[in-house]
């Protein structure tokens, strides 16, 4: 079940895109947490216990990819539902993002309206729910 408001862990490498998706988010009611990139969202992603974690594919040391497998191997972490915003649209990563276990994927430039509609939907059904 969702927290009142829903946590979001938006991940991303560069801070303006960071700052749109979460500006976005909170105007929105969305409780938003930020990370620079893998191994911070990994380091933190327990105590911000989020409902929700947004992942740019592409980040210098651990990327996107890698760190949605992480989050998918852990048990404290497998539920929690994982949208990729990225500028990456080949077949090949969308085919990698459902290898790892990613809920959505949504390519940059992004519309703001799609990505919150994105979240919001997957917020309310619950990731939980998803992979029972």
């Amino acid at each position: 079940m969702p927290h009142d408001p829903p946590r979001v862990l938006v991940v991303d490498d560069e801070d303006d895109i960071r700052a749109l998706i979460a500006i976005n988010l909170e105007l929105e009611g969305f409780e938003v947490t930020e990370a620079g990139d893998g191994y911070e969202c990994l380091a933190i992603v327990r105590s911000v216990q989020p409902d929700l974690i947004t992942l740019d594919a592409a980040m210098p040391v651990m990327d996107g990819f890698e760190t949605a497998a992480r989050l998918r191997e852990s048990a404290e972490t497998a539920k929690i539902a994982l949208v990729m915003v990225t500028a990456r649209a080949q077949g090949f990563d969308r085919a990698r993002a459902g290898e790892v276990g990613l809920d959505a994927y949504v390519t940059k430039p992004f519309d703001p309206t799609e990505l919150v509609r994105t979240v919001r939907k997957l917020v309310m059904e619950g990731g939980d729910d998803q992979r029972r």
